[in-house]
């Protein structure tokens, strides 16, 4: 998310994450992304023996920016700081903690038993927080290398602090950006006040017929037709939790007849990421030439990614919005998927969490967020599972 980070992205592949599965028997290679502007990518290989089965594991390297004035007093991005049980930096939870974990995990095992068991593949890409932009492609041109019998990976955050998750996909995510412009140059608001349109009040009046007052979507393409009883049965075994330091969960907010873990894990939620028009710190008195709202759709499987601008296309101009224009943005196009939760790894992963911390784990048919899971999913066909260890 910083211009001129790759390198330091480069460094922290090679110098840091490579030494040490250099020292795990991994060999190592660093490709440069096939998208010029993202950071570089990792694979590191370590093969046991042909018969056992290979494990690809994912991570990104990359993080958010730091913006040290939002954190909390005595804490800093830049500096880890231990309070309780807690760990606090930049990157703790995502995701450069929850693939050092799993890196733990495996040098725990081979210095326990002196070998893993299986094959091992370990994929770090360092442009997730941008939208993992050159990773399909990559994944594409280096299948055959890649090929393996399943992914196990953590990212995204757990269900509830207290008690292990497991997933089985995400919600797919389309960004996209609203805008009205209208002329060139301001205009005095009194002099001009009523003989000229006001684009925020067009962009304000078009927001709005998106969702209805308690956020439920009105665009029937956007409705989805997934949410199974079978996914409602897994639900309702589950309960949304964000521990002490999580906001109150908004009961009239939402799909009205949905429960909670219902709209966030099996269904879709409209957000307005941010709104511009002026200069809300300096307002003048005059009506601006432009609006802009940067806008998301965070949606489940049985939603057409491919229909999702068409709809609200047509569902604005039906409402007289020809003037609105659209247009994607970054991050837009991460695929909603989810794996079978019958299948024969899913039940082995459930049973060895459960034997290794005596209770079982949350099953998820999808997280709220999105990762590129569908590369994996679709792309290379392997089954996947998501096992999390971050915050909520």
């Amino acid at each position: 998310q910083v211009e001129g980070s790759k390198n330091s992205l480069k460094e922290y592949l090679s110098e840091f994450i490579g030494a040490e599965l250099k020292q795990l028997g991994f060999k190592i290679n660093i490709y440069e992304n096939p998208e010029p502007e993202a950071g570089p990518i990792m694979l590191a290989n370590r093969h046991e023996d042909e018969n056992k089965p290979t494990i690809l594991i994912y991570a990104h390297g990359d993080t958010v920016i730091g913006q040290d004035e939002l954190w909390d007093k005595d804490l800093s991005p830049w500096k880890l700081t231990k309070d309780g049980e807690r760990l606090y930096g930049r990157g703790t939870a995502d995701n450069k903690g929850q693939h050092w974990i799993n890196i733990s995990g495996l040098k725990t095992v081979l210095k326990n038993r002196g070998k893993l068991g299986f094959n091992c593949k370990i994929l770090i890409e360092s442009d997730e927080e941008m939208g993992s932009r050159g990773l399909r492609m990559f994944c594409k041109d280096k299948r055959n290398i890649l090929n393996s019998d399943l992914l196990i990976a953590s990212d995204g955050p757990r269900l509830n602090p207290d008690s292990a998750t497991v997933v089985l996909g995400s919600r797919g995510l389309v960004n996209f950006e609203l805008s009205v412009n209208l002329r060139e140059g301001y205009h005095h608001s009194g002099n001009w006040g009523g003989l000229i349109k006001d684009p925020g009040i067009i962009l304000a009046h078009a927001v709005s017929i998106i969702t209805d007052n308690r956020g439920q979507i009105l665009i029937p393409e956007w409705r989805p037709s997934s949410l199974s009883n079978e996914i409602k049965y897994l639900l309702s075994k589950l309960s949304v939790s964000g521990g002490s330091k999580a906001p109150n969960i908004d009961v009239d907010w939402g799909e009205a007849n949905l429960s909670p873990e219902e709209r966030v894990f099996g269904w879709n939620s409209f957000s307005i990421l941010a709104l511009e028009q002026g200069n809300p710190k300096q307002p003048q008195n005059a009506i601006s030439p432009s609006a802009r709202a940067i806008c998301q759709l965070r949606y489940v499987v049985g939603t057409d990614p491919e229909k999702i601008i068409p709809a609200l296309r047509r569902h604005l101009d039906k409402e007289g919005f020809n003037n609105v224009n659209i247009k994607a943005t970054r991050m837009s196009g991460m695929m909603a998927t989810r794996s079978d939760p019958n299948n024969k790894w899913v039940k082995l992963a459930l049973k060895s969490i459960n034997e290794s911390l005596g209770h079982p784990a949350s099953l998820l048919p999808n997280i709220g967020g999105s990762i590129p899971n569908d590369i994996f999913a679709e792309l290379l066909g392997l089954s996947t599972i998501w096992i999390p260890h971050s915050y909520t």
